[in-house]
């Protein structure tokens, strides 16, 4: 269940799989300053892309333990890009939230920025790597050999053991107990206050809508704007409905494909029939397979098991372009063609792979949401089954953790003006949980983009229509119809892609 996992551990993030790097350049003369804090010329690069963006960075120091401001200090890493246009820049920056949790916003930021070109015109924007990922005191460990870089092994007790070695590794430079969202939102406050900016534009991504959303309801005098994209309440436990939203997602495709002829005729199985019985037969039997390496081309033999197929399935779910292809790797793959199958795999495993820093995640996810977990009888019936949860929470035995504040999960009740945006066929966070977190605000409004997955901020017209929010304040005021361009992305019938 190890590539599994690795889906799992996105939490809903739509930026996984960046490999970046964020390093100062050596012309201190170009030194600049935001509010107190010094920033130094750095490059936002990715290896999975060929753009970078040129930034400024610093570091910024917070007590570890808020309680204990004289005791042990970490070093935030953060970037400003300033706006194009600084003559007409605005006092309100925005601070961009990633997800996971265990994301760093500086090592995602080079995917997104695109969509904030219009965006970035007339306003800064600040980057905090939240603590415990990325330059913030990462808390990360290597995994026991032969596992899997993220999930540490296929077993909770070896999950388990591994956190317990990785606490015992961190322990001289970490307390993972004060790497929660709300030592992330005291984090964030510090920014604000040293940059000497009156109110700030939030934008959150998946998990990063948690932290913007209680941001928001610990300072609302500090909030200009709320922008949240692929929407957790604050009361949903992140990880314990995966099982469920895969399912209906998965019910969403097949209904599409369905009202397309070419696509019913060539796909006559739903989806999800067609992955049940290609789940069950490699459970009974997995397969050894020769497949190309999706980066060297070269030949190479691998194991095709129920679990790569699932978490396959689970990835690509996240993204119209990615799960058009599913359903014709798993007719490919009914037929006993498995090689298509386990290179996408390969391919996609390592694009995400340290994109997730662990320990951060455990300190996330065992304080806010462990304990809230009820296990669903009705999960054994689904395709990822309560195994999914259970992986999830594994290591929160072993993993020093703290809990959470009080009123953590009460919906957030706000007057700021907010706009919330969900994909309709979005495997981790539908649209019900934007509908959801809409209700307490007064001044927001929740756009549903049709036939998309999660993480829409640079989905067709988005970008020009989030800039224009950023300017007006004023959501309802927006004029979406451009969104109706936007539709189901046909799945391919062949690899040379679609019917027209």
């Amino acid at each position: 269940m190890t590539r599994l996992l690795l889906a799992t551990a996105l939490a809903a993030g739509l930026l996984g799989g960046c490999d970046s790097t964020a390093g100062p350049e050596p012309a201190a003369a170009a030194t600049r300053h935001y509010g107190r804090i010094a920033f130094e010329p750095c490059t936002l690069a990715t290896g999975v892309s060929a753009g970078n963006v040129q930034a400024y960075c610093a570091r910024f120091e917070v007590p570890e333990d808020r309680s204990a401001p004289e005791g042990r200090k970490i070093a935030l890493s953060l970037a400003w890009l300033p706006a194009t246009d600084e003559g007409s820049a605005t006092d309100d920056p925005v601070f961009f939230f990633a997800g996971g949790p265990g994301q760093s916003a500086l090592k995602t930021w080079p995917q997104v920025d695109p969509a904030f070109a219009q965006v970035r015109k007339q306003r800064h924007v600040i980057l905090v790597d939240q603590r415990g990922t990325g330059g913030s005191n990462p808390l990360e460990c290597a995994p026991p050999e032969g596992a899997d870089a993220t999930a540490g092994g296929a077993d909770p007790a070896v999950l388990a053991a591994f956190a317990a070695r990785c606490a015992a590794e961190v322990a001289d430079r970490a307390d993972p107990r004060f790497y929660t969202t709300a030592d992330a939102v005291a984090d964030v406050e510090a920014v604000r206050e040293a940059i000497g900016a009156a109110k700030i534009d939030l934008v959150g991504v998946s998990y990063g809508t948690r932290v913007a959303q209680q941001y928001a309801g610990a300072h609302p005098q500090a909030v200009r704007s709320l922008v949240l994209d692929g929407v957790a309440p604050n009361d949903l436990v992140v990880g314990g409905e995966f099982a469920h939203t895969f399912e209906d997602a998965l019910k969403l495709q097949s209904e599409h494909c369905r009202q397309l002829p070419s696509c019913a005729a060539r796909f006559p199985q739903d989806a999800r029939t067609q992955l049940a019985g290609l789940v069950e037969r490699l459970r009974q039997a997995p397969a050894e397979v020769e497949y190309r390496d999706p980066s060297s081309a070269q030949s190479r033999r691998g194991t095709v098991s129920a679990d790569t197929v699932t978490g396959l399935a689970f990835m690509f779910s996240y993204m119209p372009q990615t799960a058009s292809l599913l359903p014709l790797v798993l007719d490919e793959a009914s037929q006993g063609r498995y090689a298509p199958l386990l290179s996408l795999h390969d391919l996609m495993g390592r694009n995400m792979g340290g994109s997730m820093a662990r320990g951060m995640q455990w300190s996330v996810i065992c304080a806010e949401d462990a304990d809230r977990y009820q296990e669903n009888e009705a999960a054994a019936g689904t395709l990822l089954g309560p195994e999914v949860a259970r992986m999830f929470f594994a290591a929160c035995p072993s993993w020093p953790h703290g809990g959470r504040a009080e009123g953590f999960t009460t919906p957030l009740r706000s007057e700021v003006p907010a706009l919330l945006l969900s994909g309709e066929l979005d495997p981790v966070t539908p649209p019900r949980y934007g509908e959801q977190v809409a209700q307490g605000l007064a001044n927001g409004r929740h756009l549903v983009l049709k036939g998309q997955g999660h993480g829409n901020l640079g989905s067709g017209c988005m970008p020009r229509l989030v800039a224009q929010f950023l300017e007006s304040a004023d959501a309802k005021a927006l004029d979406a119809a451009c969104l109706d361009t936007l539709a189901y992305v046909p799945p391919f019938t062949s690899f040379n892609g679609w019917e027209p």
